[in-house]
Parts: structure tokens; sequence; C-alpha cells
């Protein structure tokens, strides 16, 4: 058997060095992330976590920034910001915690399914109704490892401290909101488009529509505070002890956001965030929020854009350009 070099990647023999430089790339960047000992053994055991780690950090951090666009806060991850962030227990570090929980179970559970782990596959979903009238198929998202992955990757929950609890109750949310939104998938076959047999398999929601769900969370979080529990000793999290004018003392339930600090406005620089100084606002939408009171410049310029434009058999889209005047609004320093 001769080989042409137009074969398939999937034939193509591997040497021992290739597959010796293929795991050397693979350490690599499950070293490149700054992992804890464990979270780096996790990475290491499987070549498909590193890039799946990956993929999840790039997806939470472009969910955080779509759903925070509009607002002072917009979701700033440059290094110091990010760090500065993590320190303290706003609720912005709340939804932070929750998107990247919820974008490594969602990615994890995707990468099982498409075939990119050697530890996990498709689902297999024995707990669906009626099985007479459903015959497995498809490849379903493989919640189940993925659930379990991310709960050992991110660690136990805590006793004592409760910044920490804070943490770990927030990524459970994250993981929740994906469990909520798995959905049943059918496809009929049979003669003439009867449904003689059913295929059917679990897919999750698309990811920007968990992102949006933890959005609205973050709009109604709870502030917190901790006590003890008297027959084990351990901590709780409960409502802060002092009542708050505007906030609810109610207790928080296992799918709320949770935070222990108030957050800072974000209008002027700061350790948390560049501010708002030059930032592009929206008249009457959210210019008076963004700009913090300090009013907005109005700059006229004039934009080419391609416009009328038409799809043309086979298999282009032709568009004439269009240039017309618009204004952009920044915030004033």
């Amino acid at each position: 058997y001769r080989l042409t070099g137009n074969e398939p990647l999937t034939i193509l023999p591997l040497t021992s060095e290739m597959e010796e430089a293929a795991i050397k790339a693979h350490y690599k960047v499950c070293d490149r992330l700054k992992l804890e000992k464990k979270q780096r053994r996790m990475c290491r055991r499987d070549p498909g976590v590193a890039e799946t780690l990956m993929e999840a950090i790039s997806m939470s951090a472009l969910e955080c920034q779509y759903q925070f666009r509009f607002e002072r806060w917009n979701c700033t991850l440059e290094g110091r910001y990010r760090a500065s962030l993590l320190k303290r227990g706003f609720k912005e570090t709340a939804f932070l915690y929750a998107i990247s929980s919820a974008g490594l179970t969602h990615a994890m559970a995707k990468a099982c399914s498409a075939g990119r782990m050697e530890r996990c596959t498709c689902d297999e979903a024995p707990d669906l109704e009626n099985r007479e009238a459903w015959q497995w198929g498809g490849c379903g998202d493989n919640l189940k490892y993925s659930n379990k992955f991310v709960k050992e990757f991110l660690g136990r929950k805590p006793n004592k401290d409760l910044r920490a609890r804070v943490d770990f109750h927030n990524n459970l949310v994250g993981m929740k909101v994906i469990k909520a939104g798995v959905e049943t998938t059918c496809k009929c076959h049979g003669v003439s488009g009867s449904c003689t047999v059913r295929t059917c398999w679990r897919q999750l929601s698309p990811f920007h529509e968990i992102g949006k769900q933890l959005k609205q969370k973050y709009e109604t979080s709870l502030k917190v505070g901790s006590t003890t529990n008297e027959a084990t000793g351990e901590g709780d999290i409960s409502p802060p002890k002092k009542s708050i004018p505007g906030h609810s003392d109610q207790i928080p339930r296992t799918t709320d956001l949770v935070y222990i600090d108030d957050s800072p406005s974000f209008c002027m620089m700061s350790r948390y965030s560049p501010g708002t100084s030059g930032r592009k606002c929206y008249k009457d939408k959210n210019c008076d929020s963004i700009c913090c009171g300090r009013g907005h410049n109005t700059q006229s310029r004039v934009v080419t854009r391609p416009c009328q434009c038409q799809v043309r058999w086979c298999c282009y889209v032709e568009c004439k350009q269009c240039t017309q005047r618009e204004e952009v609004y920044t915030c004033k320093d």
C-alpha cells in the first residue's frame, strides 16, 4: 500500500516521533493555562481537554462581552482588571464564575459528542421515557460526563470560607442553567415520512441562550452574608445580617447568583475597569447611564456600507455601495 499524499489525515500513519510531539504540544497548552496541580493533571490525561478548555475560555469571554456590551462594566477582562475583579465578591464576579463553569460544561459535552475526547463519547440516555416508542440514535451531547468532569475540575464544596462557598455556589448555578436547557430532539424515519421509527438524541441549548439566562440572574442576584449551622458547625450562605434598603431578605435559592461585596460604579478608571471615558454609547438608549452624567461628544462621519444586496444564482451575493452620514456618540472624560 503506497501513500499518494491525497489521503485524509485520519489514515496517515502516526510515527512515535509525531505522537511524542503531539503530547508535548498538548502538555504545553495545559501548562500555559496556569492551572492548579489537580487541574493540570486532569488537563494532561486526555488530549482533548486542553483544546476544550481553550474553547470554553474563549466562548465564555465572548458571551460575557456580548451580554454586557451596553453597560458601564462591559466585561473588560484584560489581565490586571480580571485579576482584581476575581479577588472581590462583586455581582460581576458572580457572573464570571457562572458563565465560566457553564462554558466549560457546554464545551465538554459538545467535545464528547463530536468525538474529540478519548474518555467519553455520545450521550446514552437510559432514562428516556417510553422506550418502546423511542429508538436511540444520533449523537447526544454528553452532559453526564461533562457534569462529572467539571465538578471534579472545579473542586469540592468548601466548609468555612464564605467567599469560596459563594464562588462554588455560582459555579453550580452556571451548570444548572446548562442542565435546565437540555432538549430531546427527534427525527422520523419510515416510508413516505411515516414515523415508524424515531431517532432521538439530547441537545444543549445554544450558548447565547445560556448567556441571556445568566445575565437575567445577574440582574436579580442577591447579596449574602454567612451564618454557622449549629448542628454541623459548617458555614451557610444567608441574607446579610443588616437589612439593606433595596435588597430583599429572601434566602437565596440554588439557582440564584449571589455576591458579598457592593460593586464599584465602573465610571472612572480603577483597578477593576478602564472606566467609561471615550466609550461609544447610543443616544436615547444608554449614554446617560454609561457616561455617568459627564455628558457625551457627538461626531459626524461618512460611512460606506454594502446595501441593496441580492443573492445571484449560483452562488454569490451582489451588493451596491451606499454612502451615508452617521453620528457617533462617545462619553466625555
